[in-house]
């Protein structure tokens, strides 16, 4: 197959790069806005059409958070508006998407983890874009499989594991939220799991994909710290409402994985153990 990758200066779309040779079956196209700005419509349907594309994978996004609350137009377009351009270009050719959405399309008021059934109820502009987005797609692409994910952090690009680390060796002590709770999800990991969906074929449908087990904010900074090594910096918990942000961010954002287990066979790591294959990287990285 002839398989697009948008963002692919991201976290997701760099560790996607580091696994297609291991698919080497398929010829992949790696774009970020410099190779194709799927922004525009004509671009789109141009590239995929020009390409023969069979398949998308969109790892583009907006993604900062706080700062959507204010950009709601360029989020609006990166997150809802482009994501149609995608599945409607595709779909004229018979093809398959896969769109990477995230926990932020629930307000994490539940106290159990998120099924895909749940009805979305976003309170961010980031997550209201997002869920937009799924909808989407789904109405433009009927080959389409949404993966929600969350916490996302990897050797690449910046993210709250090499925040903390970084911080960690600066500082003496440090506050951390200790009443919001999900799980990390290393990239790698996420990036193995679409490589299996497009080798599996695709069943259409909403997905909910993170690395097992639960943590919050601040009992992640702690593993983080042991397992790098980081014993001069003191961890502090906070409360949310101490370290205020223009964003609501979910307080309970755990995602239940059956499905994707049930349907695709995958194997999901611990989040631990992802976390130490990371680590481990970024020092051989440095």
């Amino acid at each position: 197959m002839n398989i697009l990758i948008t963002g692919c200066n991201g976290q997701l779309g760099n560790e996607m790069q580091l696994l297609e040779k291991t698919y080497g079956q398929h010829t992949w196209f790696n774009t970020d806005v410099e190779e194709l700005d799927i922004t525009n419509q004509l671009a789109v349907e141009q590239f995929v059409a020009e390409n023969k594309i069979d398949g998308i994978v969109n790892c583009a996004a907006y993604t900062a958070v706080d700062k959507a609350e204010e950009n709601k137009e360029l989020c609006t377009t990166l997150n809802t508006v482009a994501p149609a351009f995608l599945a409607a270009a595709i779909e004229k050719r018979g093809g398959w998407i896969i769109q990477i959405s995230t926990d932020y399309v629930f307000d994490g008021t539940k106290h159990t983890p998120y099924v895909e059934t749940d009805t979305p109820c976003p309170d961010s502009v980031y997550g209201s874009t997002k869920l937009a987005g799924e909808l989407g797609v789904q109405k433009f692409c009927k080959n389409s499989v949404i993966i929600r994910t969350a916490w996302l952090y990897s050797t690449f690009g910046n993210n709250f594991v090499k925040t903390m680390i970084r911080l960690g060796k600066e500082k003496e002590q440090l506050g951390v939220i200790f009443d919001q709770i999900g799980t990390p999800t290393y990239a790698r990991d996420l990036a193995q799991a679409i490589m299996e969906i497009i080798d599996k074929g695709i069943i259409p449908g909403v997905y909910h994909f993170s690395n097992e087990g639960v943590i919050s904010w601040y009992d992640f900074t702690k593993a983080i710290h042991r397992i790098a090594g980081i014993t001069t910096c003191k961890v502090n918990p906070l409360h949310t409402e101490e370290y205020p942000t223009p964003a609501n961010r979910p307080h309970y954002s755990v995602l239940d994985k059956t499905k994707i287990k049930q349907t695709y066979h995958i194997d999901i790591p611990y989040w631990e153990e992802s976390l130490r294959e990371c680590v481990s990287k970024l020092r051989i990285k440095n």
